[in-house]
């Protein structure tokens, strides 16, 4: 090994990095870590969507909060960070229900992309965003609509017809904010889900005045709600869904976490089977979406599974109604159904 040169010079020190106060902030030990107020996650969040920050910082970033465990106000500040650098519809395009969908089918068919028609039939305009390719042995609901010949958007122009075409349109996170994008595909680099996979389900890109979000785990939910406090949403719906999407299970009573005016609520869903349900996993299609809509084919559990989380999405919409008038409701309008809309 050589030494080095007597006259080398001394290296000086960095200057420390802007970014490097938030990560301090998270990660200063037992005593001295705490979580960022609103501003500074907002603050931290924006830095790192505009490419402000090293590659390693954000790593850091994402995974000391993962194992904090994000707060209600940081999600926020997330959320506004976020809203503040995607590309956002023009002015006056909104939809009724804004619906997210980030996780993927893993073990049953996209079952709840046949409750969306069925709320689009109803008048209701639904705009739903996700984002794909995160996870292996997923189906995404971008692939499943466009197997289904279902829109699937490129552009805020292109959402705008297909609202006022069809009442329901899917646009891609890719599309409107591609840095949050790329870090939803982080998760085969880091191993982990990261707060990136939580927030993207609130951005609520067409300011929509009710939302409707999955949690993989039920503790979750009050978090979501806490977020939609602070971001001032008007009435948002929070479930376990299956697989984390927005479907409600049929052999799993479900905890619905309703927002309405900064009002919490909770309402039980009961299961409507007893049976145990069979994974799909490796078999996942929307052939089956196409035969139970057109009456060619019964699927009792994909039935299920359908009227339930349209009844959900009603309770949330029509705030008025019962469970049972939800569950009624959802029942009329699958029998009067256009059976030729997936042909």
């Amino acid at each position: 090994m050589t030494a080095p040169a007597d006259n080398a010079p001394m290296e000086q020190p960095s200057p420390e990095h802007p970014f490097a106060p938030y990560i301090r902030t998270l990660g200063k030990g037992k005593t001295g870590t705490r979580s960022l107020t609103q501003e500074e996650a907002e603050s931290a969040f924006g830095m790192i969507l505009r490419g402000e920050v090293q590659p390693l910082q954000q790593g850091a970033f994402l995974m000391l909060l993962r194992v904090k465990e994000e707060t209600g106000e940081e999600l926020a500040g997330f959320v506004s960070a976020c809203r503040e650098a995607m590309q956002g519809p023009p002015p006056g395009l909104t939809a009724d229900l804004d619906w997210s969908s980030y996780a993927g089918k893993r073990h049953q068919h996209p079952w709840f992309i046949l409750s969306i028609l069925l709320l689009a039939q109803a008048g209701y305009r639904i705009f739903i965003h996700g984002s794909d390719g995160h996870t292996q042995g997923r189906l995404y609901t971008e692939d499943a609509l466009g197997q289904l010949g279902l829109p699937v958007a490129s552009s805020w122009k292109d959402v705008g017809k297909q609202l006022a075409d069809d009442r329901l349109s899917y646009l891609p996170l890719r599309h409107i904010c591609p840095p949050l994008h790329e870090m939803m595909q982080l998760r085969p680099l880091l191993g982990l889900r990261s707060p990136v996979n939580t927030l993207a389900r609130m951005i609520n890109p067409i300011n929509a005045s009710a939302s409707i979000q999955s949690v993989f785990h039920p503790a979750y939910a009050a978090l979501h709600q806490e977020t939609d406090i602070l971001m001032g949403q008007h009435r948002s719906l929070v479930f376990k869904g299956d697989s984390g999407e927005v479907e409600i299970k049929p052999q799993a009573d479900t905890r619905l976490y309703l927002l309405s005016n900064g009002q919490r609520e909770e309402q039980q869903l009961q299961r409507s089977r007893s049976e145990r349900v069979n994974s799909v996993a490796g078999d996942l299609s929307t052939l089956p979406l196409q035969e139970l809509w057109r009456g060619s084919q019964q699927h009792g559990y994909g039935l299920d599974a359908t009227l339930a989380t349209a009844a959900a999405a009603l309770l949330l919409l029509e705030p008025q109604r019962t469970i049972a008038s939800a569950r009624q409701q959802a029942g009329a309008l699958w029998q009067q159904r256009d059976r030729s809309r997936l042909d």
